[in-house]
């Protein structure tokens, strides 16, 4: 008889393909077995039991800011990772900008790779950078394990991340379409975007980056990935009316708890917590982002937590830094509206783990419980309610916009590998190949 690490209980395991109550048996780190609930004849060093509560696979979240090394006391490794455990997150994929240096060589990858080195607290893959001029950098990076390449078509707000030029996507297009190599764009177009008034008024931030920025820059990115015959994926999604473009091209999409939940109209004068880029638009809007979700438009949610210092978010909307902190929340922001709207849990499981996993490459080893996979677990209780007290958080600037708010849902435990995650920097530094 096999002796196993660890098994976990609950009425309510979310498998691939039903959720039923279910016992999860956990081996050197891995999903080794998944039996019967009732089932007292396994033997094992530790036995869970959650009962009612809900057995989730580990959250992927493939849209993370960490900025270390360099920009440091905006986040970190050590704080980031561990906001994630507490969140749910068992596996994040590091952003290539506001580190200093950026992603944007292999040598700067291994400066990151360092910096990070026992210190995370969940598992860690990093994205590669595609800037002007780094083009013949891109083969060692995707060599060097990256899980793809970030771009923007518009400033990124960071002078040492420049963005690419239409002019010089398609030698970038071709270069990834060589290797088969993912890449990933903050899509907006320069030329439709204004500079945002030094004003407390969030009606004219809203107005200079208007949704025609995002469609238009996905109409050109759609027929650029056509013609490289390239693979493109659409970061943080805030128009919906790009969404027809999306359903007639190749290129995929993603979107964050922000545009989903938040109303434009409902951002209060001078609450710049609430500013990113692309903006938080109206409710109607939202509504159209959440059809896109139910119908497989949108294949996934990250965070695109994006933090900074508290006086970096200090000032009006056209001067503070754009960026919302929510790595730990997501889950229980999601699922409060999911809710609302009469959708599952199974649902907010497959934007969150399963779909950012497939996005990823690592469908097999992260995002699902699966016999095979990584032992990435969480309890979760979906009728627990709480009010964020943005000073609790683990990130490292109490900022957030969800302050004061009122959420359903509470990640009681996470396990990373079968072993409980927050407590020690057990985190694996991930590689694309990683298997």
């Amino acid at each position: 008889m096999t002796t196993y690490d660890l098994v976990v209980r609950s009425r309510c395991v979310y498998l691939p393909d039903s959720v039923r109550p279910a016992a999860v048996c956990v081996k050197d780190g891995r999903i080794a077995a998944i039996i019967d609930d009732h089932d007292s004849t396994v033997d094992t060093r530790e036995n869970v039991d959650l009962g009612e509560l809900a057995l989730l696979p580990g959250l992927v979240d493939t849209h993370v800011h960490i900025n270390e090394p360099g920009r440091t006391e905006w986040e970190g490794f050590a704080t980031a990772t561990r906001a994630a455990a507490a969140g749910g997150v068992t596996t994040l994929i590091d952003m290539p900008l506001n580190s200093l240096p950026p992603t944007v060589s292999a040598a700067a990858l291994e400066t990151k790779r360092a910096a990070a080195q026992g210190k995370c607290y969940v598992d860690v893959g990093f994205w590669g950078g595609a800037i002007p001029g780094n083009t013949h950098h891109l083969a060692d990076l995707h060599e060097a394990g990256v899980f793809g390449f970030k771009c923007f078509t518009s400033p990124s707000g960071v002078d040492e991340f420049p963005p690419l030029s239409w002019a010089e996507l398609p030698e970038v297009l071709a270069e990834l379409r060589r290797m088969d190599a993912l890449l990933i764009v903050h899509a907006e177009d320069p030329a439709e975007l204004a500079e945002a008034p030094d004003s407390d008024d969030y009606a004219g931030f809203l107005a200079s980056r208007p949704p025609r920025a995002e469609d238009r820059a996905i109409a050109r990115l759609a027929g650029l990935a056509e013609r490289a015959r390239a693979r493109v994926h659409v970061l943080h999604l805030s128009s919906a009316s790009a969404l027809a473009e999306i359903r007639s091209s190749s290129i995929t999409a993603e979107s964050c708890p922000h545009y989903l939940t938040l109303d434009a109209k409902e951002i209060p004068d001078g609450a710049t917590a609430f500013k990113c880029c692309p903006p938080i638009r109206g409710r109607d809007n939202a509504d159209e982002l959440w059809r896109a979700l139910a119908d497989g438009t949108i294949t996934c949610v990250v965070s695109d937590h994006s933090p900074c210092t508290t006086s970096l978010k200090e000032g009006s909307f056209g001067t503070a830094w754009g960026g919302i902190s929510s790595l730990q929340l997501g889950l229980p922001v999601m699922w409060t509206e999911a809710r609302r709207r009469g959708h599952e849990l199974a649902d907010v499981v497959r934007w969150m783990s399963s779909g950012p996993a497939e996005l990823a490459g690592l469908t097999g080893r992260k995002g699902a419980i699966a016999v095979g996979a990584d032992a990435d677990l969480v309890a979760f209780d979906p009728e627990a309610e709480f009010t964020v007290d943005a000073g609790e958080l683990l990130h490292r600037n109490p900022v957030t916009p969800y302050a004061g708010r009122t959420l359903r849902g509470v990640v009681t435990e996470t396990w990373l590998r079968g072993t409980p995650a927050g407590q020690e920097p057990a985190g694996e530094l991930l590689r694309r190949d990683t298997r």
